[in-house]
């Protein structure tokens, strides 16, 4: 992953999503994130947790 997409701080994640990163990482951790299909973490977030597509 390219470190410019991590160049943000946790308040600019809360701002805008209501967690802070660590939060994000281990939801992603826990659906196994790693081992699925771009798309089918994009469903997931969107589905169970409105992350907007873009």
């Amino acid at each position: 992953m390219k470190t410019d997409y991590w160049n943000v701080s946790d308040e600019q994640v809360i701002e805008k999503t209501g967690k802070k990163i660590d939060d994000w990482m281990q939801l992603l951790e826990t659906f196994n994130a790693g081992e699925k299909k771009s798309n089918e973490v994009v469903a997931y977030l969107q589905q169970e947790h409105n992350v907007p597509r873009y």
